[in-house]
Parts: structure tokens; sequence; C-alpha cells
């Protein structure tokens, strides 16, 4: 059993499955964090600034909605909190982990369909590869 479980999250359609699994490997009186990482664009000649802080503005939402989707699979039993951070997921995913001390990241084989598969996917490979904390793959069942 795990003290500390870090659930990233991009709001793909396994959020069911990994917070079903992450509860299961939840110790007594442990503490699972729902993170989700928004990117951030910076502005170039090709796109103005207003625009830029725009698009960032929708980021950060589309993060505070995925950690809000998955801790809707929680009941009230459950210890768990949401983070949204801003950066580089599969970065950001080991310095949160490393911050809070977890002692778990349970994460998803692949993210959402399409492109997003591709990049959500590296994502995940990067985690596996990098992490000194254990990961749990869940698989996805596409």
């Amino acid at each position: 059993m795990y003290k500390k479980i870090l659930l990233p999250t991009d709001g793909s359609n396994y959020a069911e499955e990994e917070a079903e699994r992450a509860s299961r490997l939840l110790a007594d009186g442990g503490e699972i964090i729902v993170l989700s990482v928004a990117g951030k664009l910076t502005s170039s000649a090709f796109q103005s600034r207003s625009n830029v802080k725009k698009v960032n503005r929708e980021l950060y939402k589309e993060a505070e909605d995925n950690v809000e989707h998955m801790l809707s699979h929680f009941d009230e039993t459950v210890n768990v909190r949401g983070m949204v951070v801003v950066g580089f997921a599969a970065e950001s995913i080991i310095e949160v982990a490393e911050k809070e001390k977890a002692d778990l990241i349970v994460i998803s084989s692949s993210g959402k369909s399409g492109l997003h598969r591709f990049i959500l996917g590296s994502v995940t490979e990067e985690v596996l590869k990098t992490s000194e904390i254990d990961v749990l793959l869940v698989p996805n069942k596409e």
C-alpha cells in the first residue's frame, strides 16, 4: 500500500479505471493527488500576445476541468486533492511527484486519440524512463 499517490490526468476516458486502481493501492490515511499539467505558449512573430494569453487561459481552464473530472470519480472516503501546474507534462509530473514525496505515480498507457494520443503516449514513456518513483501503468482497453 502507498501513502501518497500522484495521479496525472489529461482528461482522457480512462479516469474511472485510474481512480479505481489508485484507490485500491492507497494505504489507510494516505492521499491521492490528481494532477493536470497545462501547457504554455509563448508569443512569436506569428501570434499576437493577446491571442497567446487567450490560448494559455484556455489551456489552464482545460487542465482545471481535467482535474475536476478525475476528482468526481472518487467517493468522500478517499483523501484526494487536485492540482494544476503549468509546464511540460512529463517533466512537471516527475517534479510534482518528487516535491510532494509521492510513493507511486499511476498513469495510463496513452492519452487521448489521434495526435494527442501520440504526444501523450510519449509523456507516459518519458515518465516511465526517467522517474525514480514507482510507476503503475494502467493499460488502455482500445
